[in-house]
């Protein structure tokens, strides 16, 4: 495999965007939001920030087919891959300026901020068969999961820096990573484009959508993956969302005790990404994604278990595994179970699936940290998710969804 600009460009986008995951949503706006913008009794913050996810997915989750189906009718993934961007961008900068007690702003920034995340996601994931030989999918994708957790650990030793100064220069500081490292994208990343007469694209975009959910059932085992991915991935954005929040309301770790977490855990989330891409194509990637899994599982045990800081850090180390090699193993089933020719279009259904689990499970987690008091029961509450999960995986026939997926291909 030969690692062409076109190639690199598409990788480097995941380097670009995972500094808003790593900072905003994990490591250090989601616990400046619950214990300086919202304050409060235990559990409140975490029932507030909850709820601002569960909003921004269910947005996305809305408008994710349309836009899918849109970017594969007119073939302007790239251009609506950048409009999301930049959203994110803008509302990430905007952060700067929500103080204690802002809780409205705190709330609306940032949920408009991770529906253009999500968003963008839409039309950035829609691009990997297109860049890449089916042999490489695998590769390719963790690699660029690899990438993407490289650009989160430069975003963390910046916060290391800045958050000593003032932790809201964290927030524009992400936003000009996203900004310059999404140019090597913009620039290099090109698009193969059909030639599309002019049309109402929203309303083909529709009839394209309904087509879909009526004949899904032409690709069963597709179906029976996505199935299991609302599940399990319902699990893997709470732990995402509530990792840094866990650490710091259980055991007391500061911001910069957590931001040094979560660099260990990038090393293991690089590895994990890449050990496991190169995996799927020497064995396959359902029996990939299910050893995954069953790291989730152990993690989410152990994390019940955990009795001091020192300790959380160990679980870090294999949760940072376990996130780097199931986020890049996913991506790359969906890949293989659908139509060549109808990818942005499925990648908005992936996506409509993903946002959606990812409603449930931060409000599930906030709700029963705010009724109980006690977090843990929130975690403990995530090993019904990738126990579940797992089970209906081993249902999908892989080699029989992708041959589903050819006879599908118009």
């Amino acid at each position: 495999m030969k690692f062409n600009r076109n190639i690199i460009g598409w990788m480097l986008y995941d380097f670009a965007n995972s500094a808003f995951t790593t900072i905003i949503v994990t490591v250090v706006y989601s616990v400046y939001f619950i214990n300086n913008v919202v304050g409060g009794p235990a559990g409140y913050g975490e029932m507030l920030w909850g709820r601002a996810i569960g909003i921004s997915m269910t947005l996305v989750a809305i408008s994710a087919p349309i836009f899918g189906a849109v970017a594969d009718y007119s073939r302007a993934k790239k251009r609506m891959l950048f409009i999301n961007c930049y959203i994110t961008v803008i509302f990430t900068a905007l952060l700067y300026f929500v103080k204690p007690g802002d809780v409205f702003i705190g709330m609306l920034f940032f949920i408009i901020a991770n529906f253009g995340f999500n968003s963008a996601n839409v039309f950035y994931d829609a691009f990997l068969p297109e860049i890449c030989q089916p042999e490489d999918i695998g590769k390719v994708s963790g690699f660029g999961w690899s990438l993407g957790y490289v650009g989160g650990l430069v975003s963390l030793l910046v916060a290391l820096v800045l958050v000593k100064i003032n932790v809201r220069l964290v927030f524009p500081a992400v936003a000009l990573h996203l900004f310059l490292f999404s140019l090597f994208t913009f620039f290099w990343l090109k698009e193969f484009r059909r030639p599309s007469q002019r049309s109402n694209y929203y309303r083909i975009a529709w009839q394209r959508v309904t087509y879909s959910l009526k004949n899904i059932a032409k690709l069963p085992q597709l179906l029976k993956y996505i199935i299991s991915y609302f599940i399990y991935n319902d699990g893997i954005t709470t732990v995402i969302v509530f990792a840094s929040i866990y650490g710091a309301e259980r055991f007391g770790m500061t911001t910069p005790q957590m931001i040094t977490y979560f660099i260990l855990a990038q090393f293991t989330s690089i590895l994990g990404a890449a050990f496991f891409g190169w995996l799927t194509d020497k064995w396959n990637v359902k029996n990939s994604l299910s050893i995954s899994l069953i790291i989730w599982i152990g993690v989410v045990i152990w994390a019940f278990f955990c009795s001091s800081a020192s300790e959380y850090y160990f679980v870090g180390l294999v949760a940072g595994l376990a996130i780097g090699s199931s986020q890049a193993n996913s991506r790359t089933m969906l890949s293989l179970l659908t139509p060549r020719d109808r990818q942005a279009e499925f990648f908005g259904f992936y996506t409509l699936t993903g946002r959606l689990s990812s409603i449930i499970g931060p409000i599930l987690y906030g709700w029963i940290a705010h009724q109980t008091g006690d977090i843990r029961y929130s975690v403990l509450s995530l090993i019904f998710f990738f126990v579940i999960g797992w089970i209906l995986l081993q249902s999908v026939q892989l080699q029989e969804g992708i041959e589903q997926a050819k006879v599908n291909e118009e």
